[in-house]
């Protein structure tokens, strides 16, 4: 159990986080132009760092696998990019912008473009585990990302990048957290297929629970921004939210309806919570090699 063994740090470092959630229409251009009147709003109440849902800028396509599907995507910088940084360095904002990448001819990503409030490009993250699931097809569109796992380091606080499937994944948040990454941003298009609805709360359960496992055992907060409505088979569960490092919900959005979630974040509260939960201090990493084998046999 947490105890406060010495006195808080005196001098906050107050980070305001603002995560999207919305439904996304079938033309891309209206979902960017959305997008951008979404990160004005943002800003208007008071958000440094925002972060979009997984792939913004279209329906979640991955339902089927169609080779012209592949048009959707776009380098980075490209004309999402572009645009979403002429408005960060107007608003002076950071933005997590999750695009469709295309890389080179034939080479695809689930990425994030990273932009400072300078307008700036900080960097990219490519999502690192691609999911082959029903309705879930990412394995025919992405190819696994080659950048590892990173720390940006923002106006407002360093912030660490992970996309959908990757929320799923300890090691993930863990190696992101040894960066120095202060918040960890989830941009997700999570559901549950309507045939199996029985089974959506649990399964919204778990993927908030795991999430905020992370934050718990990194001892840092956690952003992650759906998206909500329904698009094909799939039944979006927003639910978007931000934990603090003691796993506690600062802020949720509604599960069926579009938001703009602002949660105010302490950054200075992650030493004091390191100190108390020395997690970090006391791991074994003399003792985790077998962690290098996909299963020991």
């Amino acid at each position: 159990m947490f105890t406060n063994k010495g006195p808080m740090n005196s001098s906050a470092q107050i980070t305001s986080v603002g995560l999207i959630q919305t439904n996304c229409v079938e033309n891309p251009e209206q979902n960017l132009a959305n997008a951008l009147t979404q990160i004005e709003e943002a800003a208007k109440q008071g958000a440094q760092i925002i972060c979009l849902q997984e792939l913004f800028r279209s329906q979640y396509f991955c339902q089927t696998e169609t080779l012209q599907l592949f048009d959707l995507a776009e380098p980075i910088p490209g004309p999402s990019v572009l645009a979403i940084q002429d408005l960060c360095k107007r608003l002076e904002v950071v933005v997590v912008a999750p695009i469709f990448e295309k890389r080179a001819p034939g080479i695809y990503h689930n990425s994030a473009a990273v932009i400072d409030a300078d307008g700036s490009l900080l960097g990219v993250y490519r999502k690192m585990h691609i999911p082959d699931d029903p309705c879930f097809y990412e394995k025919y569109y992405f190819t696994p990302g080659d950048l590892g796992f990173q720390s940006f380091k923002t106006r407002y606080g360093t912030i660490g990048v992970l996309i959908c499937w990757d929320q799923w994944f300890p090691e993930a948040a863990r190696l992101t957290c040894l960066k120095g990454a202060q918040i960890l941003f989830y941009p997700t298009a999570i559901g549950y297929q309507k045939s199996d609805a029985d089974e959506a709360e649990k399964q919204a359960n778990a993927w908030r629970t795991i999430q905020q496992s992370h934050a718990i055992a990194n001892g840092v907060f956690v952003g992650a921004a759906n998206r909500v409505g329904e698009e094909g088979a799939i039944k979006f569960w927003g639910q978007s939210f931000v934990s603090g490092p003691q796993g506690e919900i600062l802020a949720q959005s509604p599960k069926d309806a579009s938001d703009i979630l602002i949660a105010h974040c302490d950054l200075s509260l992650i030493e004091n919570v390191r100190r108390n939960w020395p997690f970090l201090r006391d791991r074994r990493i003399d003792h985790y090699s077998a962690l290098n084998q996909l299963y020991d046999d």
